[in-house]
């Protein structure tokens, strides 16, 4: 057998040496520069009449397409300006030889993703984020191209709603109220680290729904690594012109091997070893909770649910996918819910007027004697709105997630989007367009009250688009819009909160309300703001809700033995566990090889 192969490679050297012979090196190159020059030239045209069709937009490279048009930071304020530029809320950017579609107007997104939500319901490619990173087991990542992967994809989706959907949310209530009193009593006690109360209240609501276990310190590695690893991803969400996202317009080079220096900016594990980081942090919490009383906790942990459900399937979910749906519970609710509130003091220390007046409204309906509850918004009209527009003023997700793709050719106004195109919602050109919020870098909480004079049309209920569009909506929504509106009633009822002060001048401090990150995930760069409780009054009440906060949650108290930073190492090569329910709906935990 090998003989007959080395046979058979001899025969063919000795015909490429023939070849060679007859023809010259130099005809045989000039031939192979005039093939490849051909295709280029194919490939070019069949570009340029893939553009005539689409929506308008710069016009694009041979191979790079309007990649290296791109600006180092923040390209969401490039492709709102292009808009203005061709006049037109819908434009077309090639990265690479793929073109993305940009939706830069309210009107022009709610009719592509929600009136037209059932073919809007895929994923492009993605070659950082999806297949370098959390490949096709992620909800947020999944695409559905057929049947199967549509009844996977609503598998995922509906077990999801069992953990945050709006119904459920509200059995979370008492968990928020709970952990927003504790944030104000910290804000009292340490009003300089207002980043990380923060980050802890946000990362602890997420921990006692998905584990039933809290996060008590704001040093905890559970926050800091975690938000860490979920800033990363936001990052390898924005198109850009150098390593990792140069690798969406150069998809071939990710077939290289990972040992090639542009990898080590993608700064992630492999796909295994994330998902079994929280797989492990799920199998820890069912082994904790099979070792207390039944009925110990009052909720029940998501965890539990979801390895219980997934233990009745036929299959059951692989550990990938219970692993994603356990981490899109943080990704939807730590990191961007901390940012969202972190977003709302920078509003308070840049528009003390939005302030007083909400803080007027909690005086005459809720008084010092106590913080707000749910009960009272009814009667918070101002507050209410002063919610609202913390989502619309500067969105966490400023370019409304990840992007949707059309299962089938679609047309609008005329233009063509090929199915599998990159469709992306420009939430920031959205929320400062003049026409539905004029003035729009002003923080004014009037523009969601019927009948003010900056009262606007805008399609939707709510009046901004900060959580996405159709079914690929954050599924965080419900729970990150009732956390926040707790937490922010809370604040302006109990602090005064304004800019800080310089203490060689004596003089406030300027806040830069365009100062953001970079990432899909935006939050305030660090800024420096003063703390402090309206009166000694509300300072008790702080104090006596906070205790009493901190009592009701001793019920959660708990830590995890694992670190993200060294489990990797430490797990490598060990034996792994798995839950198996038995009849009576118990679950167990076994040891099964790793």
């Amino acid at each position: 057998m090998i003989s007959e192969r080395l046979v058979s490679d001899s025969l063919i050297f000795a015909k490429m040496q023939a070849v060679v012979s007859q023809y010259g090196t130099a005809n045989i190159l000039l031939a192979v520069l005039a093939i490849a020059a051909t295709a280029l030239v194919a490939d070019y045209a069949h570009m340029l009449y893939r553009r005539s069709q689409m929506p308008p937009g710069p016009f694009p490279w041979p191979i790079v397409g309007n990649t290296f048009s791109l600006p180092d930071n923040k390209p969401w304020i490039y492709f709102e300006e292009l808009s203005k530029t061709f006049n037109s809320p819908i434009i077309t950017f090639w990265i690479g030889r793929n073109p993305t579609v940009w939706l830069n107007d309210a009107w022009t997104a709610h009719e592509i993703f929600e009136k037209k939500a059932q073919i809007y319901t895929s994923r492009p490619r993605m070659v950082v984020f999806g297949e370098l990173g959390s490949g096709q087991s992620s909800l947020v990542t999944m695409q559905i191209r057929n049947t199967a992967e549509r009844d996977r994809w609503r598998v995922h989706r509906k077990l999801m709603h069992v953990g945050v959907g709006v119904q459920a949310v509200r059995g979370y209530r008492a968990i928020q109220d709970n952990e927003s009193k504790v944030v104000a009593l910290d804000l009292m006690r340490d009003p300089t680290n207002f980043v990380k109360h923060l980050e802890r209240y946000a990362t602890s609501v997420v921990s006692v729904i998905a584990f039933g276990r809290r996060v008590a310190r704001p040093d905890d590695p559970i926050i800091t690594e975690v938000i860490a690893l979920m800033q990363l991803a936001a990052d390898l969400n924005v198109p850009g012109k150098t390593f990792p996202m140069l690798l969406e317009t150069f998809p071939i080079l990710a077939k290289a091997p990972r040992f090639m220096p542009y990898f080590r900016s993608l700064g992630t594990r492999s796909q295994k070893s994330g998902h079994y980081f929280f797989h492990t942090l799920a199998l820890e919490a069912l082994a904790q909770h099979a070792a207390k009383p039944p009925n110990a906790l009052p909720i029940v942990p998501y965890v539990t649910t979801l390895f219980t459900a997934s233990a009745a399937m036929d299959p059951p979910l692989p550990v990938p996918e219970l692993s994603s749906l356990v981490s899109s519970l943080f990704g939807a609710g730590a990191d961007t819910s901390s940012s969202t509130l972190i977003t709302f003091l920078l509003a308070c220390c840049a528009f003390p007027a939005a302030v007083a007046t909400a803080q007027r409204e909690l005086d005459a309906v809720v008084g010092p004697s106590r913080s707000p509850t749910w009960d009272d918004r009814p009667r918070l009209p101002y507050v209410d709105a002063f919610v609202k527009e913390v989502f619309r003023w500067r969105s966490v997700a400023i370019i409304g997630g990840q992007p949707h793709a059309p299962t089938q050719d679609d047309a609008y106004k005329g233009w063509r989007i090929p199915r599998g195109t990159w469709v992306q919602g420009n939430v920031w050109a959205i929320h400062r367009n003049e026409r539905e919020f004029p003035e729009p870098d002003r923080f004014a909480p009037e523009r969601f009250i019927e009948g003010s004079e900056l009262w606007r049309p805008f399609p939707g209920e709510r009046g901004y688009m900060t959580f996405g569009w159709g079914r690929r909506v954050c599924s965080g929504q419900a729970l990150a819009e009732q956390g926040t509106w707790i937490t922010v009633a809370r604040v302006l009822w109990g602090f005064r909160v304004e800019r800080g002060v310089d203490p060689k001048t004596g003089r406030e401090k300027e806040v830069d309300i365009f100062a953001f990150t970079n990432g899909l995930n935006m939050r305030p760069q660090p800024f420096e703001c003063d703390i402090a409780p309206r009166s000694e009054e509300v300072r008790a009440t702080m104090e006596r809700e906070g205790r009493e906060a901190l009592e009701g949650l001793k019920v959660y108290d708990g830590e995890s033995e694992y670190r993200m930073s060294t489990f990797y190492k430490a797990m490598k090569g060990k034996v792994g566990e798995e839950p198996v329910v038995d009849e009576e709906g118990n679950i167990k935990i076994v040891k099964v090889k790793g």
